[in-house]
């Protein structure tokens, strides 16, 4: 038998198909209708209707464009639900762009530092070239967004707002990146030549100084001061002068990140280990990017008490799968693929992960849950998609999709159970830059 198909082969292929009951009225509806609306079960829907047992109020919901910051706004959206509330502040937000700016310089300085360290190298080693890959996007973890905060601060939205760039992140993020993989050639040039340790970190400090300046042409310059002045939802006027972004979140944001925890299920590593991946802390005195893989009943027990106790929930997901953006809808059931085509497509969540066909693409916000029976039976999402999709703004998950595709929640230390404490307090096992977490 050849590796090639042949001729036969196509004949019996055709031959196949043609004894698949109405195939060429399922090859006309997926032909003028994509395959996502082809495969919708509209019946389905009746069992994902929006109503919720448990919702925290929330207002409107804020828009990342086109930009890769999910994880970021997801970050800011569950501060600014309780600020809101806190200083009644309808539809407050936090401005994205600021952090992103710092976000993004940080970034830069972890990209030559590791550069640094892997100096000698050769340049086919595999973490070199994850480094190379890593590069500075604008994707990110909850625990990223916590050391940013820590030590930068935060402002109101309207003291930094969103710029064409911090908003359409493509050309700046093209340009960056290419000048810092020139900046890695050089320093490993001037290693070659001779130079110290001490003399490339003093050539990367003139190399971050131009980033800082291509991020000022992008997002802007960020602001030292600012005043804090608004008039509440009571129509009570109040302004508070002087303030440093690190005063205003000490102030009026006083969040310890160290009273949360990420509880993962990645069904690919060994349960009731805490997993740490090194490569993406790229503040190097911050918060560590860690996640306590306790499996998935515990994940959900863990958010469906935070819910209940009105704190909404930053979870990670593989937003792409079984999801109809338009309409907001996170459900596998919804979507029959598998009887459209005829095929099997059985991989489990740990399989998914394995064979690179699951990853976690996009962070949300859980802000409530229908329970039945003290049972889950779909969740509702506030995504930073603008309001021109699903219902405002707003989506709703089938269970069986969080069971599927959701991969970390990150919730108060109080909300967790204690054997997942422990593996919470346990020391992090460090997983490689190509793991299929990372």
């Amino acid at each position: 038998m050849t590796k090639d198909l042949t001729l036969t082969d196509l004949q019996q292929f055709q031959a196949d198909l043609k004894q698949v009951p109405a195939n060429q009225a399922l090859a006309r509806a997926v032909q003028q209708n994509g395959v996502q609306k082809t495969s919708a079960d509209h019946a389905f829907l009746r069992d994902l209707n929006r109503t919720f047992s448990v919702e925290v109020e929330t207002d409107s919901v804020t828009n990342q464009k086109q930009s890769g910051r999910c994880w970021l706004f997801a970050t800011l959206n569950t501060l600014r639900h309780d600020f809101a509330k806190k200083y009644k502040l309808k539809d407050f937000q936090f401005s994205q762009n600021y952090n992103s700016f710092y976000d993004r310089l940080e970034k830069a300085n972890k990209m030559l530092e590791w550069a640094i360290e892997l100096i000698d190298r050769p340049t086919d080693d595999r973490e070199y070239l994850a480094m190379l890959q890593w590069g500075d996007t604008d994707g990110g973890q909850w625990a990223n967004g916590a050391a940013l905060l820590n030590k930068y601060g935060v402002v109101p939205q309207s003291v930094m707002p969103e710029t064409y760039n911090s908003e359409k992140t493509q050309e700046i993020s093209a340009v960056l990146n290419y000048k810092l993989r020139n900046d890695v050639v050089d320093l490993r040039a001037r290693h070659a030549a001779g130079a110290s340790e001490e003399d490339l970190r003093t050539a990367k400090k003139a190399m971050i100084s131009e980033v800082y300046r291509m991020l000022v042409y992008a997002f802007g310059q960020p602001p030292v001061k600012f005043d804090f002045e608004y008039r509440d939802d009571d129509k009570e006027y109040h302004r508070d002068a002087d303030l440093t972004p690190q005063d205003f979140f000490q102030k009026y944001v006083a969040v310890d990140f160290d009273d949360f925890a990420v509880l993962a299920d990645a069904p690919d590593h060994e349960s009731n280990q805490n997993l740490g991946l090194p490569s993406q802390n790229y503040i190097f005195a911050g918060k560590p990017v860690e996640m306590a893989n306790v499996g998935i009943q515990a994940v959900k027990d863990a958010a469906i008490a935070s819910l209940k106790d009105g704190k909404t929930v930053w979870f990670g997901c593989d937003v792409g799968e079984y999801s109809d953006r338009q309409l907001g809808i996170l459900a596998p059931e919804y979507f029959q693929k598998a009887d459209l085509f005829n095929i099997e497509l059985t991989l489990d969540k740990a399989q998914r992960l394995e064979t690179r066909e699951g990853n976690c693409s996009h962070a949300m916000t859980l802000t409530g849950v229908d329970l039945v029976d003290d049972q889950p039976t779909k969740w509702k999402v506030e995504n930073s998609w603008g309001e021109k999709v699903g219902e405002k703004g707003y989506f709703v998950m089938s269970d069986e999709w969080f069971d599927q595709f959701v991969y970390e929640v990150v919730v108060n230390r109080k909300y967790i159970d204690e054997k997942s404490l422990q593996v919470v307090d346990a020391p992090a096992v460090a997983l490689e830059p190509w793991d299929s977490l990372a």
